[in-house]
């Protein structure tokens, strides 16, 4: 089987695959990124090492990471050559990326708009030929409510909660309101720009989300994941 990896802004997730079918899922929340992938690593020995990250991957572990598979394939902010074929800005980071491919892949011939609620709300939209219309990058959800506290003196810090209404009739309330609906509202406004298009719900706080949207969506909280898996398919025999 091969193994791929999203070490995202937060968390690395990753994942053994057959194909482009997921399997066990991992999850770490660490800085000790190599050494966890080594570990999985010494335990799978996989075919194919997909390893994507939104930071820049030093020569020093691109070395360890090589010693894990068969084969290493890097996607990094540097190293995008896993995604030329999909003729889309080089601004999009590589999970936008492997978003991308993932939806072109699940919903050939029809538009789609890509929410990713992770620590940035990621919004990206694709015509019915797969083509890049364009993106909207804003604070996630837990990075709005860290903003409020650091830069808004005397509030708290908070989270987001299941009963959030709209509006609020206290502070704690208030903030929690302003920060869920400000979201439902921007995601819900994107969504009637382009009524024809697939909407697509994915990232830590998708299934948050898709509880409070008026309009029907499809939930793929392993969307990153996917994609990445297809490149790890494409490269099996090469």
């Amino acid at each position: 089987m091969n193994l791929i990896a999203d070490a995202g802004n937060t968390v690395l997730k990753a994942a053994l695959c057959e194909g482009v079918t997921l399997g066990k899922t991992f999850r770490y929340q660490g800085e000790k990124r190599i050494g966890y992938i080594e570990d999985l690593c010494h335990k799978l020995y996989p075919k194919v090492l997909v390893y994507c990250s939104a930071r820049v991957v030093d020569a020093e572990d691109v070395k360890r990471l090589e010693a894990c598979a068969n084969k290493l394939v890097l996607v990094d902010p540097l190293h995008k050559e896993a995604f030329e074929d999909l003729d889309v800005p080089s601004y999009l980071t590589p999970d936008a990326m492997a978003c991308i491919k993932a939806a072109r892949h699940m919903f050939m011939g029809q538009g789609c708009s890509i929410f990713d609620f992770g620590t940035t709300l990621s919004s990206i939209f694709l015509d019915e030929k797969g083509a890049f219309i364009g993106s909207a990058i804003s604070p996630g959800c837990t990075t709005r409510f860290r903003s409020i506290s650091r830069y808004a003196r005397n509030l708290p810090l908070l989270s987001e909660s299941e009963d959030t209404g709209i509006i609020g009739h206290s502070l704690e309330e208030s903030i929690r309101c302003g920060v869920v609906s400000g979201i439902v509202f921007e995601v819900e406004s994107y969504i009637s720009n382009y009524p024809q298009n697939i909407n697509i719900f994915t990232g830590g706080d998708a299934n948050y989300f898709v509880k409070r949207s008026k309009s029907p969506i499809f939930v793929a909280c392993n969307l990153v994941l996917m994609g990445i898996a297809l490149i790890a398919f494409e490269n099996e025999n090469i």
